[in-house]
């Protein structure tokens, strides 16, 4: 059964005006402490996972992920009977169509974790320039991506840094990536500009379009720094070659109302 997104003012008319202007707005302490704590449990469960495929294969480098140092786990969501209950929540789709209008997909979705002491920088990058890199053609419209802290994040520990558009110059443009040799990392912007630093306690969300740079910075800090990232568009981002989506393109929300299916996700 589909029901209403919910309109609770969360999303104020000053973040969205910054969202449009700027590219991003932060909205604290908004995920629900039992929430929280799922994602918390999902975290650790995917992780040993992960570590386990790693050493499996014999390797400590697979892509961007370093074994013990910095991990992207990508589109396994499926393999948990919970997550879906955040990635489709009445939050996120509040979230999604207040920039996105009311048609939501899913386009993609990563825990993106810094392991302590030596948690690894990610240097910076447009979420669009990755999916340029892989196809050059894309002409596909900024999507949402929805960064979640499951810790407090500060510089100490890796938190992450933004370029608004008005710095960066990306309101319209996706930029050519360079590939960066040991780390993996795509970078797009090589310039002086530090960025901002979004230093919020956990459970909170920095939402921004998949145009705008972003970096983080090492964690130093004696604890982990987890992370959890759903992105979503407003219509599936279709490959150039036009052989089809790009990513999950699942359906969220149609119409104003959250009409994702459980059961014919898993089907």
């Amino acid at each position: 059964m589909s029901q209403p997104v919910p309109d609770t003012g969360l999303v104020t008319d000053e973040m969205k005006t910054q969202y449009s202007g700027e590219g991003y707005m932060v909205l604290e302490s908004v995920v629900r402490p039992d929430m929280l704590d799922l994602l918390r449990e999902e975290c650790a469960y995917f992780l040993g996972y992960y570590d386990g495929q790693m050493d499996a294969a014999g390797e400590a480098t697979q892509g961007l992920s370093h074994r013990g140092r910095r991990y992207f786990i990508s589109n396994r969501y499926r393999l948990s009977s919970r997550m879906w209950q955040f990635i489709f929540s009445p939050l996120m789709a509040e979230i999604a169509t207040s920039v996105l209008g009311d048609t939501v997909h899913l386009f993609h979705e990563q825990w993106v974790i810094k392991g302590a002491e030596q948690g690894m920088k990610f240097d910076w990058h447009q979420d669009s320039g990755y999916v340029k890199r892989g196809d050059p053609g894309t002409s596909h419209p900024p999507y949402l991506t929805c960064w979640c802290n499951l810790d407090d994040v500060s510089e100490e520990n890796g938190t992450v840094f933004l370029l608004p558009h008005s710095r960066g110059n990306t309101r319209d443009t996706i930029y050519a990536h360079e590939q960066e040799e040991g780390t993996n990392d795509l970078i797009g912007y090589t310039g002086s500009d530090p960025g901002i630093a979004i230093e919020v306690p956990a459970g909170s969300i920095v939402a921004f379009t998949s145009y705008n740079f972003h970096r983080s910075g090492a964690n130093t800090s004696p604890t982990m720094r987890r992370v959890y990232l759903p992105q979503y568009s407003g219509a599936p981002i279709m490959l150039s070659g036009g052989s089809g989506p790009k990513g999950m393109a699942v359906p969220f929300v149609a119409g104003g109302r959250i009409i994702y299916d459980r059961e014919r996700d898993v089907a």
